[in-house]
């Protein structure tokens, strides 16, 4: 049997198909006289565009739309007028929406003339392979440009068998995409190491799939969804990825010089947090929350062969979570190694001073801790389990070990006060030296989320998100089994605070990158050097037991429990000297207040940083 994966528009350019790389092992090993190839769609699209747009459309604009589209459909959009054969479909809705939203997307709206003839094109290129099953892996905006290709190649090949998996194809969300697009044969629900194995044996063999668990497949004109499974893959069954594939597309493809290529590997599935306190507005994991973890002596040998395979120094990790354990069989075998890898990682924000060393030790570069907020109480709201001030001292030290870290500031949780977010947003501008969020944004309602499974959290109404309506020509209630992304009634604050709260973010990021707030040992002095953005330049100087306080705040600390500390390490302070010390403190900016915590926010060594955006595709 040919089996032909195809993984389309809007996967990452610079990464290669983990989902690609993983079935084209788990069809080899289980069968291995069957015959794999693949179609790297998003590669070839960013391609397309460059040759026939003349160069007007780089890979930059496909990152563009791609990345910052994802909440507005607008990767979808580009190809549903392929899919419906109506170049103008939903282009009014689109502008419409746009304006009402201030969304740019004249991007989007370029590069749609286009998508009629790459999908003509990938049909015959997919078609020269000869295939007996086309497996098409989708996620996010992945859908709209798999079925108008999949509809494509069933249209010149009646016949064919086309198979659809992936993060779009969980739960309720796989059995609606089936129903309601015929020319779909198949969709595999949830991990497909053991069910796409068995439904090629059904499909060699002309029997009916019944016994593949969570399978959508066709019994007549009767779309049958088998039931899902409570089972899932064991590490031992998850494969070490093949990229060959990849690799050789890359090594032969026109975009190559716009990109910075790295691996991609995969060490636990899961997240241990989430199945003791499923974090209130995450969707993501669907219905396969059970933590699993490699060891990690096995991720270290798939990462050394990719390495050496590829030679390719960076190595991005699609783990929702580390594994605890990684710190004791995985990160120290990277160090002793010598590699120079740049590792990227999401971790959880509670991690210790000596973990944090630990990872940039390893040579991890960048980590998605997960921060969220740096208020107590709304940490709490969404049930994350670490303080503000916790999170604070990550990003401190994330600039202490020459970590770069992502992280968004949510808001918007049903029971969130301006109260909780006013004395966080007043000492933003002590934090100016810290690497900022990305932005400040209103969570959106996710399937699989707790608020979306149990309303009394606060979102009892909802309806699929409005961009879906430029998006699919489909009814409401098919939209609600098709999507992930939802419409509620807004929760939490509005207003003023939210308008604070979204200038006081771009004041720190406009002033990030030219701010410093560094220790400095001198004799028995210890000095704070202040050069943040928005403050006089001053150096402070500290000795004796305000030294020592500096020191132990570093940990966070409330101010009884640094007075019992300075104590026990003799120094001997009136409570009222400790506490005018500290407001003074604070009134400089050197301290971060939560609840009864300071945290001290001066980091050790000259932070290295790159322009924002350096790097980046085209």
């Amino acid at each position: 049997m040919r089996v032909h994966l195809v993984t389309m528009p809007w996967h990452p350019l610079d990464l290669p198909s983990l989902q690609l790389g993983l079935l084209n092992r788990i069809v080899r090993q289980a069968r291995p006289d069957d015959r794999v190839s693949e179609f790297h769609g998003s590669l070839r699209w960013a391609e397309f565009l460059l040759e026939r747009s003349g160069g007007r459309l780089r890979p930059g604009d496909c990152v563009e739309v791609g990345g910052d589209g994802i909440f507005h459909g607008l990767g979808d959009w580009v190809f549903s007028g392929v899919l419906y054969d109506d170049p103008d479909w939903g282009l009014a809705r689109l502008r419409d929406y746009a304006a009402d939203r201030d969304v740019f997307v004249d991007t989007a709206v370029a590069m749609r003339p286009y998508a009629a003839g790459f999908i003509a094109a990938c049909a015959t290129e997919v078609l020269a392979a000869e295939p007996d099953v086309v497996g098409f892996t989708t996620t996010f905006m992945q859908n709209v440009p798999s079925l108008a290709l999949a509809r494509e190649l069933t249209r010149r090949k009646p016949g064919l068998a086309v198979v659809f998996g992936g993060g779009n194809c969980e739960g309720p969300m796989g059995h609606a995409l089936h129903r309601n697009h015929p020319f779909v044969d198949h969709v595999v629900r949830g991990e497909a190491e053991y069910a796409f194995p068995a439904l090629l044996r059904h499909l060699d063999e002309g029997t009916a799939p019944v016994d593949v668990p969570g399978l959508c497949w066709w019994d007549g004109h009767i779309s049958r969804a088998n039931t899902e499974t409570r089972r899932t893959v064991a590490p031992a069954d998850i494969p070490s990825p093949d990229y060959d594939q990849w690799q050789a597309a890359l090594d032969a493809s026109p975009v190559q010089e716009y990109v910075h290529p790295k691996l991609v590997v995969e060490g636990a599935r899961g997240c241990w947090w989430g199945e003791k306190h499923h974090c209130t507005f995450c969707g993501l994991n669907g219905s396969a929350m059970a933590f699993r973890a490699k060891p990690g002596e096995r991720l270290w040998a798939e990462i050394d062969r990719l390495v050496r395979r590829h030679r390719l120094l960076d190595v991005v990790t699609v783990d929702n979570i580390i594994d605890i354990a990684y710190f004791r069989d995985f990160l120290p075998r990277v160090v002793e190694s010598g590699w120079d890898l740049r590792l990227h990682y999401e971790v959880k924000s509670n991690l210790t001073r000596g973990q944090l060393r630990l990872l940039g030790a390893s040579g991890t570069v960048h980590i998605q801790p997960g921060i969220e907020s740096l208020g107590s109480r709304v940490l709490d709201l969404m049930d994350k389990g670490v303080s503000g001030a916790r999170n604070v001292r990550t990003l401190r030290e994330c600039e202490n070990h020459a970590l770069t870290c992502s992280w968004n500031l949510l808001y918007g949780f049903p029971g969130e006060t301006a109260d909780d977010y006013t004395p966080v947003i007043d000492q933003f501008p002590a934090l100016v030296h810290l690497q900022p969020p990305s932005g400040a944004h209103r969570i959106q309602l996710e399937r699989f989320s707790p608020h979306f499974t149990d309303s009394s959290l606060g979102f009892g109404k909802r309806r699929p998100a409005e961009m879906y309506q430029h998006v699919y020509d489909l009814p409401e209630d098919e939209l609600t089994d098709l999507v992930y992304l939802f419409d509620t009634e807004e929760a939490g604050i509005a207003g003023t605070v939210e308008r604070r709260l979204k200038e006081a973010v771009a004041a720190w990021r406009a002033g990030h990158a030219d701010s410093r707030l560094l220790f400095e040992e001198s004799g028995e002095e210890l000095l704070v050097v202040d050069r943040r953005h928005g403050h006089p330049p001053a150096t402070h100087r500290f000795t004796g037991w305000q030294a020592a306080a500096l020191r132990l705040l570093e940990d966070g600390r409330s101010a009884p429990a640094l007075h019992r500390l300075l104590a026990q390490a003799g120094h001997e302070v009136p409570t009222e000297a400790l506490d005018a010390w500290i407001r003074h403190a604070f009134c400089l900016g050197l301290l971060f207040r939560d609840g009864l915590t300071y945290v001290s926010l001066p980091t050790w060594g000259e932070p290295v940083r790159l322009p924002e955006g350096a790097g980046a595709a085209g």
